[in-house]
């Protein structure tokens, strides 16, 4: 076994001074022979690797005069034999476009790169993986990706037309226009709202987003994606089901983002305009400029609907940079930064009689409090991925996000201003064990802080309106009245993982691995007004642990088979504790646990003309995170709500694309 280019061993030979002259005669002409064969035979030697470089290519294969010859090892390198003059020769890996070469000079190490292909269903290459071979095909789940064009099918503004459209087993929802974004994930939803939030119920639970590998969903599980602007992504990677042993506290599932990229050897200053019904206006200006080692993407764009119906308005001015540089053949380095605001009116739930008869008025009791959602973010995130050789690298990112947001419902105004940060860092092995076997694998530690302050306020009616009943347009809305809560949180969340996987002769591999996760959550009443409520409140919730197991076979490079069983977790969060009405403490929760078992398989037809993955599985959270209503004595209205641990949801089904 070589790691980092080492041999294990090494063996000199002796030659015997005492040899007679007869035996150092053969010596001598066995040694011309043999040399004369050699130099007639020399071998063309080369590495495969990904577009980046970075990554080594097992198992592609050369191939001489349309024949296959040889096949590239764990580190990516073949050796074939030259026949001097021109050697024609072609390389193909599976997910990748095929690439051929004129060899004219047989000393001259090869250096092949491939790029994804862009028409069958093995081209698409997942974000973390342990398996060397990144393509779908090998990955023993069921994991969905889009890219431009099918984002584009619509208006590529609001993510949920494609993922609706194109991802079975999930549904995207938006609260509003351009915000309240979340994702249910095979009928997991966005959890229990809680008490004293400032809207939680609206934004994503129990799954976790990323955008170019920085983390959308804050150290407590919760995901606001209000000020992404979803124009400018390029791909999404959707993976269904417990995700808990690579990405910590993912019970439902993980959906990653990444925003254009620039075309290699291109520069170019655009100026998009859309405009549509419902007063809709997009414009944005892009700049990209791409290069052999680096590449640059700066967006600027505004967007404003008018909506589909009063009190419906949506604003969004954002810009963000995102870039690529490789000062060496060793290192790379990524960087985003983001900067959003974002406003976003809200007329409140329909009622079914509003429903049935077209009515979309929506909840007065949130017009006339001016309901909405408005955010101000800044999101920033540097990588550097460093090579130490073929078989060991690593990629560790630092990132940070820091926003402003308000809301204000039928229930309230609520002011929160949170700041996260944190780092993730992978080290991706592989190692050839010999006899067509490697070992390739992932291990990492993922690490969030997230400190908010939250301000909750009464709404009262303007002192200026002189009307006793409020009518839209005619009317001042409501204004803040006084604060009926404060709490300031300081949570932190730790995730340790390792993930194996065998490939063994034949395209057959075993998967394995493990995750922990830890979380912290400490609260600050800075508004106490009841003796039965502790000021302070301090919890943790340690050791869930996350296995994954996995079995994958592939045939024929065309289609695979897999089945796999993981387990994930979904922790409480801040908003779950404080009963405001009561005065009392909520300190019994358990986090979720969520198991699931899947068997699918995925592949391409007609020489990648169709593409399909089909899919059973058969999913079980237990002690989910339930919502109770207590009533007043006439059992006319909600007095308050609080969370407890109600039982078990079982979600099973087929899915097929």
């Amino acid at each position: 076994m070589r790691i980092c280019g080492t041999d294990a061993m090494s063996a000199p030979f002796f030659i015997n001074q005492s040899i007679n002259m007869k035996f150092k005669f053969l010596f001598l002409i066995i040694s011309i022979f043999t040399f004369q064969f050699a130099f007639a035979q020399k071998t063309i030697k080369g590495v495969v690797t990904d577009a980046s470089g970075s990554t080594p290519l097992s198992g592609a294969t050369i191939s001489v005069a349309g024949k296959a010859v040889a096949t590239s090892d764990a580190n990516g390198a073949f050796s074939i034999p030259c026949n001097g003059g021109n050697t024609e020769i072609s390389v193909s890996f599976v997910g990748y476009g095929t690439v051929k070469y004129t060899v004219k000079d047989c000393d001259v190490n090869l250096q092949v790169t491939l790029n994804e292909a862009g028409s069958t269903l093995g081209n698409v290459e997942i974000t973390a993986t342990s398996n060397q071979n990144k393509s779908l095909l090998y990955q023993p789940a069921s994991i969905s990706k889009l890219n431009r064009a099918e984002l584009n099918r619509s208006t590529g503004l609001f993510l949920d037309d494609a993922i609706n459209t194109n991802v079975p087993g999930v549904i995207m929802q938006r609260r509003a226009v351009s915000s309240g974004q979340s994702f249910n994930i095979r009928g997991y939803g966005n959890g229990s709202g809680g008490t004293g939030r400032i809207n939680s119920n609206f934004d994503g639970q129990g799954s976790k987003v990323y955008l170019n590998g920085i983390p959308i969903t804050d150290a407590e599980g919760i995901t606001v994606m209000d000020d992404i602007d979803f124009g400018s992504i390029g791909n999404v990677e959707v993976t269904k089901g417990p995700a808990g042993t690579i990405y910590g506290l993912a019970v439902a599932g993980v959906v990653n983002l990444k925003t254009i990229r620039p075309e290699k050897g291109k520069t170019s200053f655009t100026q998009d305009l859309m405009v549509g019904s419902y007063g809709l206006q997009r414009y944005t200006t892009h700049f990209a400029m791409g290069a052999e080692r680096s590449s640059l993407l700066v967006n600027y764009g505004h967007q404003f609907t008018e909506g589909y119906t009063y009190h419906n308005n949506s604003e969004k001015d954002f810009v963000n940079v995102s870039g690529e540089f490789k000062p060496n053949d060793k290192q790379t380095v990524n960087m985003y930064i983001g900067y959003s605001k974002s406003y976003d009116q809200r007329i409140g739930e329909l009622t079914l009689s509003q429903w049935a008869n077209n009515d979309y008025t929506g909840n007065i009791d949130y017009v006339k409090r001016d309901g909405h959602a408005a955010m101000t973010s800044f999101r920033a995130g540097v990588s550097h991925t460093y090579n130490f050789c073929k078989s060991i690298s690593n990629t560790t990112t630092v990132f940070g996000t820091g926003a402003t947001i308000n809301a204000s419902s039928a229930g309230g105004w609520t002011d929160k201003d949170p700041l996260n940060y944190g780092l993730r860092s992978t080290f991706n092995t592989n190692f050839a064990l010999g006899k067509g076997l490697t070992l390739s694998g992932i291990t990492g530690v993922e690490l969030q802080s997230q400190t908010a302050q939250t301000i909750g306020y009464t709404m009262v009616k303007d002192p200026r309106d002189p009307l006793a009943v409020w009518v839209y347009g005619t009317h001042y809305y409501w204004t803040i009245g006084a604060a009926n809560s404060n709490k300031y949180t300081t949570s932190s969340t730790g995730s340790y993982f390792t993930e194996w996987t065998l490939a063994l002769p034949k395209d057959l591999s075993v998967t394995a691995g493990i995750g922990v996760s830890n979380m912290r959550i400490n609260l600050s009443d800075r508004l106490f007004a009841n003796n039965q409520l502790p000021t302070r409140f301090d919890t943790a919730y340690k050791s869930m642990v996350s296995p994954h197991f996995a079995l994958n076979k592939v045939f024929n490079k065309n289609f695979s088979a897999y089945v796999s069983w993981s387990k994930g977790y979904k922790a409480p969060t801040s908003s779950y504790f404080y009963i405001p009405f009561t005065g009392k403490l909520n300190n019994n929760l358990k986090p979720e646990v969520g198991t699931q078992f899947e068997i699918g398989t995925k592949g391409s037809l007609l020489n990648g003309k169709v593409n399909f993955q089909l899919a059973y599985f058969d999913a079980i959270f237990a002690d989910k995170m339930s919502a109770v209503n207590v009533l007043n004595a006439a059992g006319t209205a909600t007095l308050y709500t609080y969370l407890v641990n109600g039982g078990k949801q079982n979600d099973k089904g087929f899915e097929g694309i």
